[in-house]
């Protein structure tokens, strides 16, 4: 597959903006800067952050074992995604194949980038109908997004349809791996050299606790990476939310820590919500919250806002009729949505 050919005309044509502090890159020590129309007096953040975020992509590099050469970084994951669409799909002619019920912003941003939405609904067990995603496909589905683990439902997808989705299908596949991290998975980033067409995107929101400092990564090819470079905005990712991300990465056992107490009382949680007499199903999860269905998911919904306790009503999405999303809290938090839905008649 080559991927030249997938890219927008446009895009290619393209000639991205240099910003000032693109085109010095040299080692800034002692430097007296003035390229940018800066204002002069330091208080912290009144210069330009690095465009290209080297430092972080250090770190990150480190943590995942991959070049930093196939790292982008976002202002969240949502601009990551949009940056996709505008490389690979042309407004009102091309389209994407979503997997319902799955990630509402994919939706979103094919709407405002102008772009048909195909659907092909995920079976009864919340898994990938291959066969019909590749009857539907046609010469302008440009992208499959794939959410694994899967955003509402908890559970990853399989492999082997992943794989044959990437084998088979002549376009990009998006692997949106927000809730990796509380996966026992293998993240698809090591397979970035086996499938040109693979983008793998991740959050630091979940598992890192950072959802406030909005950063989002994609890992693709460094044709894919040079590409949403060329077109992302020069200074994407601010000063405040590089520096907060480097300092919270240089210590890895915050995040391994908060990992296992989440995955500890999510194991509780489960087993609380088994003693619930209205939840009729939990549904297996990999991520950092639990579906489960119960007899009227609003109502129970309704009740649980009157206590005090918002959580997510999923019942109006394909396949999870009755269906309500319980996100991980910590120990006390988990403990006073039990004890009201044990109190609720």
């Amino acid at each position: 597959m080559n991927i030249k050919d997938l890219i927008r005309p446009n895009i290619k044509a393209l000639k991205p903006y240099s910003s000032a502090r693109d085109e010095f890159q040299g080692n800034s020590n002692d430097m007296v800067f003035l390229d940018a129309n800066e204002n002069p007096f330091d208080n912290g953040v009144n210069r330009y952050p690095d465009p290209q975020q080297r430092q972080l992509k250090n770190i990150i590099s480190d943590l995942k074992g991959i070049s930093t050469k196939n790292i982008l970084l976002g202002n969240g994951s949502d601009e990551v995604l949009d940056l996709v669409f505008r490389a690979f799909c042309e407004p009102n002619q091309d389209n994407i194949i979503i997997l319902p019920p799955t990630y509402g912003m994919y939706s979103v941003l094919a709407n405002i980038n102008a772009i048909a939405i195909k659907k092909v609904n995920l079976t009864e067990g919340f898994q990938i109908d291959v066969d019909r995603i590749l009857k539907v496909a046609d010469t302008n589905s440009k992208i499959i997004f794939l959410c694994s683990p899967n955003n509402p439902t908890g559970n990853s997808l399989k492999s082997t349809d992943i794989d044959t989705l990437l084998n088979k299908f002549n376009g990009i596949v998006v692997i949106d791996e927000a809730y990796i991290d509380f996966s026992n998975n293998e993240s698809w980033i090591k397979s970035l050299c086996k499938y040109p067409n693979l983008i793998v995107t991740q959050t630091l929101s979940k598992a890192y606790g950072m959802a406030g400092i909005r950063l989002g990564i994609c890992y693709a090819s460094e044709e894919i990476i040079s590409t949403l470079n060329g077109i992302k905005p020069p200074y994407n990712v601010n000063e405040l939310t590089q520096r907060k991300a480097i300092e919270l990465l240089n210590d890895k056992n915050i995040s391994k820590n908060q990992i296992k107490e989440i995955l500890d009382v999510r194991d509780l949680l489960l087993s609380e919500l088994k003693t619930i007499s209205f939840v009729s199903k939990i549904y297996p999860s990999d991520a950092n919250f639990v579906l489960v269905k119960v007899d009227n998911a609003t109502k129970r919904y309704n009740q649980l806002i009157e206590r005090g306790i918002v959580i997510r009503n999923r019942t109006t999405q394909p396949g999870c009729e009755n269906c309500l999303r319980f996100t991980v809290g910590n120990h006390d938090e988990n403990k006073i949505l039990v004890d009201t839905l044990k109190s609720i008649r």
